[in-house]
Order: C-alpha cells, then structure tokens, then sequence
C-alpha cells in the first residue's frame, strides 16, 4: 500500500439473499450472495448514501487497499475518498459486486443449489434491470431507502440511469458516465469477436472448463486485449507508445516488436488469470441487451418518463467507444421528458477510460453535482 491519499485498508462484506430472485430471462435465482464494499459513515437520517456501479470488467473493490502489501488500489480510488470527487467524509459510499460476477456475488463460478456443482455456463443471462432489482435488495439489507446519488462509468452509468427509471423514489441523483442509451452495431460487433474468442478456445469446452480444472485463457486474453484497445484513444496510444520498438531494432518475426504490442499482451495475460471467462461472456451480453427504450417501441423520451431523479450526464472528448453524441442523445431525450439533467464534455485524451482518472474539471462537476440541492 503506497497511495497516502487513499482510505486505506477496506474489508469486504457479504449478504446472503434467501428468497428467489425472478429474472429479465424469466429464470429465477433461487438465492444469492452479494458482495460488497463501504466507505464512509451512513448518517442518521441515512440520506447520504451513494450507490456505485461497477463497468464490464470492474468489482467490488472500488477504492482502498485489502492488504498492506497489495500495489494497486480499488478500480475508481483517485475518484472515492476523503476530499475527492466522492467524498467519503460526506458521503456513504457502496460498492457492489454484480451478479454474474467473478468476485464473490454469486455467478457462472458459484455453486448451483440444484446440481451441487459450479453453474458454469448453466448460469442464467443477465440484464441490468437485473442489477437493479438485486442492488435494491441490497439497500433494504443497509436500511438505505434512498439513495442520495447512484454513480457509475460505462456499464456503471447505464445502471445508474436504470435506477432512476426503475426505482425512481429511491434516487435522488444519478451520475450517468461515459454511457450510451443502447449499443451501437459496431460496439455489439466488440463484443461478438470477444466472445468468439473465448468461445472458439480448445479449453473452454462449452463453459464447462472449471470441471477440468483449466480455463480458456488464450481466448480471455484476446478478448481483453480487443476490449482494451476501444478503452484507449488514438492520441494517448500514439502519446504512451508511438512507434516505440521493444529493442534497437527490428527482428523481422511476429513476436512483440513495438512497446504496444508488448503493453496488450501483459493486459491481456493479467487479465486471464484473475477473471472468469463466464463472466466475461454473460458482462459483455449485459451491454448489448441495455435498451431503456425497447419496450416503448424505441422512445427514449417515453421510456424516461417515470424519472424523478436529477441527472448529470457525463461525457469525454476523446471516448470513441461511447462518444459524446451517445450522451447526448440521453440528454437530449431527458429534457424532451422534462427532467432535471446538466450535461458536461469533458476535455480529455484518454479515451473511453478517461471515467477513471481524475481530470480537475471532471472532479469538480461531480463534486459539485453531489453537493447541489436535488
């Protein structure tokens, strides 16, 4: 643990939810664990609670440090804390695991009450309303009936925007970051390639390979090393590598030449050895099932109607992935419904990952935002 500025040492909880939990799939969860993390003190009226929500590939584990001799920090610690943009001197911050997930809430890795084995690939398709539905539980567990603000990047925005549409007496803001309304063709074209290579590895045997004990990780790899590139922007690839040669000199072969070869590779062989190829595949299917408007024959407008919550929409210069237009069309059918939204485009060139860094103008919007009288 080396980050002065971060909360610390944090512990993670968990919650076992007993009653059958009815699906978007029509399938029902008969039982789940939820993990989760907190920071912060929940104040007596309990109406500072916020809930956060994590990306595709993100965790519990949003700030903070599980040991003293663990390097890297929670997913979004430059952004939760004492005087950060999520401040944890003012506010009570919680941090799920989805389901589906791979680290701890019950998912494809859990063991099945019916069969007594892993769920494998038997584990059902999830949808964010999903998400929803079990963060709600979660918040009746915390005895939080409110919550102050719902915040999230990416997946974790379309969430956010979720609640406000599913639960909207039990939000007071919601912090839609670095989201779409709905996937476009090419980003459901990622997605696919990611899970053909996944899909198409020797070792994933149909989902079924924790039964052998081994894991598609060639195909993890390729997918997170795809992934990663739609993260980065053209302009902080070329600023962090450019044309940068691992050696002196060429070597004429196919092994990692350019310092950005070299860079995906490591990505990808991290990421294959702590996520769970399940995961991935039911994580990437979450976002290209999200469509608030589906059910009102493609009326955004409509389909935000219920919405109460204040909204800010957050977007980045550079995020090609879901680009600034992307929210704007939340925007823009927020206010056609007549809610209360503000949204900012923030300068910067770290592409669609730019939701994890704390650029000055993005820390004050949100501090501000959380601050302001709903």
């Amino acid at each position: 643990m080396n980050n002065k500025s971060s909360i610390g040492l944090i512990k993670p909880s968990s919650v076992k939810f007993d009653n059958s939990l009815l699906l978007e799939c029509g399938k029902e969860l008969k039982g789940f664990e939820m993990v989760y993390e907190t920071y912060g003190k929940l104040n007596e009226e309990k109406s500072n609670a916020i809930l956060v929500c994590h990306a595709l590939s993100g965790s519990h584990h949003a700030a903070g440090y599980h040991k003293d001799s663990e390097e890297k920090a929670g997913w979004w610690d430059s952004l939760i804390g004492p005087n950060k943009a999520i401040d944890t001197n003012k506010y009570f911050v919680v941090s799920p695991n989805n389901l589906g997930g791979c680290h701890g809430t019950t998912g494809p890795k859990s063991t099945n009450p019916e069969t007594n084995q892993a769920y494998g690939p038997d584990f059902p398709v999830l949808r964010v309303r999903d998400w929803t539905n079990s963060q709600a539980l979660l918040a009746d567990h915390l005895d939080i009936n409110t919550w102050h603000a719902v915040v999230g990047g990416s997946l974790g925005g379309m969430q956010a925007l979720d609640w406000s549409i599913a639960y909207p007496k039990r939000i007071k803001k919601a912090g839609v970051i670095a989201a779409a309304p709905k996937l476009s063709a090419q980003n459901i074209a990622f997605n696919e390639v990611a899970r053909q290579a996944i899909t198409s590895d020797p070792d994933f045997q149909e989902g079924n390979y924790m039964q052998t004990n081994t894991s598609p990780k060639s195909g993890l790899r390729l997918a997170r090393m795809v992934g990663h590139i739609t993260y980065l922007s053209d302009e902080s690839m070329k600023s962090k590598f450019g044309r940068e040669l691992k050696e002196e000199k060429l070597g004429f072969g196919f092994d990692a030449e350019f310092q950005v070869e070299s860079y995906l590779r490591h990505q990808g062989d991290a990421f294959s050895k702590t996520f769970d190829a399940n995961t991935y595949l039911l994580m990437t299917k979450v976002l290209d099932y999200f469509d608030p408007a589906d059910e009102f024959d493609g009326d955004l407008v409509t389909a935000f109607k219920p919405i109460l919550a204040q909204a800010l929409v957050l977007s980045f210069s550079s995020d090609w992935r879901f680009s600034p237009s992307r929210s704007k069309e939340i925007t823009n059918a927020l206010i056609n419904a007549k809610k209360k939204v503000s949204h900012i485009e923030i300068d910067s060139p770290l592409g669609h990952d730019s939701f994890l860094f704390p650029e000055e103008r993005y820390v004050e919007v949100l501090k501000t935002f959380l601050g302001s009288q709903s």
